[in-house]
């Protein structure tokens, strides 16, 4: 099979459009699309947000019918499927499940006019799984006959995100490895990055896997257990097993980002005031004024291609288990070792002050 990229990420959530308002408001994405009772499907509401190249279809159960109310009662809201682009959905479910996945979707048409897509689907790590989506015609008529479309926003602003650029998926302990060997042998992704974090007395291990074409990356984390619990136990105590702890979205300009969504109401994750008077001793001259980083509060690593700029929002979720993560490359195509352990150190710090 060939993933050429995210297609779609869902969210299961108790109150999509409360959700919805929420990431409009604050993240600029825009409503496109709904579905529910009037388009056949009758035990769900789902909305279609968009935004650059991300799509994010927020899903709430109408009845317990609906396997969002299981999701939802266990985990709280939370990622349920990341979807894969695929140019033939029912063949990449064939091979997959040939190279030991489990179905949870047999492939399923929806077509209107010359418009199509196609979608199945695997499970893939805790209760998430992966949909395959193959596309034909308008492709930005997300599931022809089964999501009513919207016209566009004549008055569409900006985009500041323009794609999902990776997942953190916190795994228990002991699941790290046979993950990754399972992303290799069913999706055919690759090894990239690895780091084992310690900070104080706790510590956690990570790798990072991606597609061939680069375009899907996932890193995944799991606990270490001969030390003290700390966030990624809590995430997982919290959510109820394996889940997504953050999406990253690409940004072309990260503290201009910042300065936007902050004006709207999103609190993102503060850094030390040294992590600023060490930065050019460490990593030497950033790209980006240091100056402008320490305001906007945005970390810079680097790895053999170039640098890389994060930020974190502060989770919104009731239980604290999701939150965002914005990301600017200016070359760099994997993840400096700093950043990992800085944003253990920063959310380790929220658990406390908050």
């Amino acid at each position: 099979m060939r993933i050429e990229g995210v297609d779609h990420v869902e969210f299961y959530v108790g109150d999509a459009q409360q959700y919805a308002f929420y990431l409009c408001t604050a993240f600029g994405f825009r409503l496109c699309g709904q579905a529910g009772p009037e388009t056949g499907l009758p035990d769900q509401r789902s909305l279609l947000l968009r935004q650059g190249g991300v799509r994010l279809l927020l899903t709430s159960a109408l009845s317990e019918k609906h396997p969002a109310a299981r999701y939802t009662a266990r985990h709280g809201d939370g990622v349920a499927a990341i979807a894969f682009e695929v140019d033939d959905a029912a063949a990449a479910l064939a091979e997959a499940v040939d190279r030991g996945a489990t179905a949870v979707e047999q492939p399923t048409r929806h077509q209107q006019g010359e418009d199509l897509a196609v979608t199945a689907a695997v499970l893939g790590f805790g209760d998430v799984s992966h949909r395959f989506v193959e596309r034909a015609g308008d492709r930005d008529n997300f599931l022809p006959g089964a999501v009513d479309m919207f016209a566009p926003d004549p008055e569409q602003g900006d985009d500041l995100l323009s794609v999902v650029d990776h997942a953190a998926i916190c795994l228990p302990a002991g699941e790290l490895r046979p993950t990754v060997e399972f992303y290799q042998r069913v999706f055919g992704f690759s090894q990239i990055f690895e780091e084992f974090i310690e900070v104080g007395e706790q510590a956690m291990d990570s790798k990072v896997v991606q597609s061939p074409s680069g375009k899907v990356t996932f890193t995944l984390i799991e606990p270490v257990t001969d030390r003290r619990p700390g966030q990624i136990d809590e995430f997982l105590a919290r959510h109820g097993g394996a889940g997504v702890q953050h999406l990253a979205l690409l940004t072309d300009d990260i503290t201009g980002a910042v300065r936007t969504l902050g004006a709207r109401g999103v609190r993102f994750l503060r850094t030390p005031e040294a992590y600023y008077s060490e930065l050019e001793q460490r990593l030497g001259r950033p790209e980006l004024a240091i100056e402008d980083l320490r305001e906007t509060n945005v970390l810079v690593d680097r790895d053999h291609w170039g640098q890389v700029f994060q930020i974190f929002t502060q989770s919104m979720h009731v239980r604290r288990t999701f939150f965002w993560e914005l990301i600017d490359r200016h070359g760099a195509r994997t993840f400096g070792s700093g950043n990992i352990k800085a944003l253990y150190t920063a959310v380790a710090q929220e658990r406390v002050t908050s």
